[in-house]
């Protein structure tokens, strides 16, 4: 049974696992994609998707939580500055992961992880979604045309 096994460890130690996920998330927000393997890429999705949630409001509360999650001062301005602006109206959901195939090496699954709004080769197709809704009421019906009564019809 996997009660309560919601960490993957990533066949490594609590502290060398953090660096290495901080490095990585250091990383994807310089480079704005990195290739890795699907179970790294998966860890960092967790690892890096809240503190992108977290960089939309700019508070020195919120920089210090990032700031002890990454560890690198330029990785986190870049974070609240860049990566912040293009991602303020997007509600969730700011990393991709596309599964590239097998390394030659050792055969793992490797994957590229990106930052979704970055493609601009990926988004440039996509039309934006219109942001109304229609209501279940129905809304606004149009009005009927005015009925003419034959009384009107016959004066003329």
């Amino acid at each position: 049974m996997r009660h309560g096994k919601k960490v993957n460890h990533l066949g490594r130690q609590t502290a060398h696992r953090k660096a290495m996920l901080a490095n990585m998330a250091c990383s994807l927000i310089e480079h704005k994609r990195i290739n890795t393997t699907v179970a790294k890429a998966k860890a960092l999705k967790q690892f890096v998707e809240p503190m992108i949630t977290k960089s939309k409001e700019d508070t020195t509360h919120n920089r210090r939580i990032v700031m002890s999650k990454l560890r690198q001062k330029d990785a986190v301005a870049e974070l609240f500055r860049d990566v912040a602006a293009k991602i303020a109206d997007r509600p969730g959901g700011y990393t991709r992961i596309i599964k590239l195939g097998n390394r030659l090496g050792d055969n793992a699954d490797m994957a590229m992880i990106e930052l979704v709004d970055y493609n601009e080769i990926y988004n440039a197709d996509k039309a934006k979604k219109k942001t109304t809704r229609r209501s279940r009421r129905g809304g606004s019906k149009p009005e009927a045309a005015p009925v003419e009564t034959q009384a009107s019809n016959e004066e003329e």
